[in-house]
């Protein structure tokens, strides 16, 4: 084939709108501006569907601030006539959901647009249909659905490459600030008081707690060291779903039973999505480091740590500043990994299934001159949502993609700190700090 395969654009947490269908017309509950948590809740009996019946949320598109530069961006530089376009989907997903659940829909959309992309005049001449694939993109929470999808289904995946954002593949420490206090440098929305009872009933965001050994400090051992154990957490949680229950569940004669079984179900499938993301292999999905393309943010202030204490016999999370760092200046490469792109830490970002060498790093540093609104937003919502946004990586992504030269020598990245030998999927000019 000489045409670069149709291409999905799988997003982070939510940055899907979401709307209830069940009115006429469909109500917009999520989206950019509106921001209903009342009616996204999930049911504490079924987490399938809404707490607030009748009701019928369902997602729609991608969050235009973080995704509609970069998919035009694509759309317009992998094409190389203007009547022979380059397919490049947008795939919105219920991010509330399990993973898996969205893995299943993902391999529905992965097939039809291999069907429609069949129907297309020069795909069709170009052979398309003799070995048909896609390239996947996955921005966040995007990038965890993308492997989740290509380990459940292993050789048979009719993927070419694949291209992963900032994702947290070993997690991130603004999880558990979610689900405790309801705010955190996660997604774009601005915090609300109602988040943390929508949170804590969220099965994706448990998918997304940190399990990198060296960030979770537990004070005199007083707790299992890993955030899947339920026992490492604050009693308050399951006692605001027991409240939860009370208030939009069914009739139940013991609430606070109830919410620990929830709770610790809740953990427990996340702590399976988490192996099953950790024993993930290219080679079981018929792909090599060359066909995948990990960026990590750095060079931003992030929790990198996370300390767990005994509050009068009971575990409690010690929130503190100090633990935000960014020392990916310090000359030291042990210090250096203690940063991040403000949401995940560099050692939540790294995959277990790529070496260290492989990785690309990029820095708020990388906008571009003319990019100053990129550099307003990030300065605002933060590196990690607006990553998405940076030219370079637009450019850096159509050359993976496509499989082009860096003719003007304009795309670039950071090798890993205390890497020596630098082992890209692509020809890249190294930057140095």
């Amino acid at each position: 084939m000489t045409l670069p395969y149709p291409t999905i654009v799988v997003p982070g947490i939510t940055a899907s709108y979401l709307q209830d269908s069940y009115p006429l017309p469909p109500e917009t509950v999520w989206s950019v501006l509106t921001k209903d948590y009342g009616r996204i809740a999930l049911h504490p009996n079924d987490l399938r569907y809404e707490a607030q019946e009748p009701a019928r949320v369902r997602p729609g598109e991608l969050y235009e601030v973080a995704y509609k530069e970069m998919v035009a961006e694509l759309r317009y530089n992998l094409c190389q006539k203007a009547d022979e376009p380059v397919p490049v989907y947008p795939f919105g997903y219920d991010w509330r959901m399990p993973l898996n659940m969205v893995e299943k829909g993902l391999a529905e959309f992965v097939d039809e647009v291999i069907g429609r992309t069949k129907l297309l005049r020069h795909y069709a001449a170009d052979g398309y249909a003799d070995k048909p694939k896609v390239n996947l993109i996955g921005h966040s929470m995007g990038g965890l659905v993308i492997t989740g999808y290509l380990q459940s289904v292993g050789h048979v995946a009719s993927v070419n490459k694949v291209v992963t954002l900032a994702t947290p593949f070993q997690g991130s420490f603004e999880a558990v600030i979610k689900i405790i206090t309801g705010t955190a440098n996660l997604g774009t929305a601005p915090p609300s008081s109602r988040e943390r009872e929508a949170a804590r009933l969220t099965p994706s965001l448990y998918e997304l707690l940190p399990s990198f050994s060296n960030g979770l400090v537990v004070e005199d051992n007083i707790v299992p060291p890993t955030l899947f154990n339920p026992q490492a957490w604050q009693v308050s949680v399951a006692d605001t779903i027991a409240e939860f229950i009370r208030l939009h569940g069914l009739p139940t004669a013991d609430a606070e039973a109830d919410a620990r079984r929830i709770f610790a179900d809740l953990l427990a499938d996340a702590k399976k999505h988490r192996d099953r993301i950790d024993s993930f292999s290219l080679i079981d999905a018929g792909l090599s480091s060359a066909q995948w393309l990990a960026v990590v943010g750095v060079d931003s202030e992030t929790r990198v740590k996370l300390k767990i204490i005994d509050r009068n016999g009971v575990p409690d999370f010690d929130l503190s500043s100090a633990d935000r760092q960014n020392k990916w200046g310090d000359s030291d490469p042990s210090q250096q990994r203690l940063t991040g792109d403000g949401t995940v830490p560099y050692e939540g970002a790294v995959p277990k299934f790529l070496s260290e060498q492989n990785l690309v790093l990029v820095t708020p540093d990388d906008y571009g001159y003319w990019e100053i609104e990129d550099r307003v937003l990030t300065s605002v919502a933060g590196f990690h949502g607006i990553l998405p946004n940076m030219d370079m990586l637009h450019r850096l992504m159509v050359r993976f993609l496509a499989d082009r030269p860096d003719d003007h020598g304009n795309t670039w990245g950071r090798c890993a700190p205390g890497v020596t030998k630098w082992q890209p999927p692509l020809a890249l000019n190294p930057k140095k700090g």
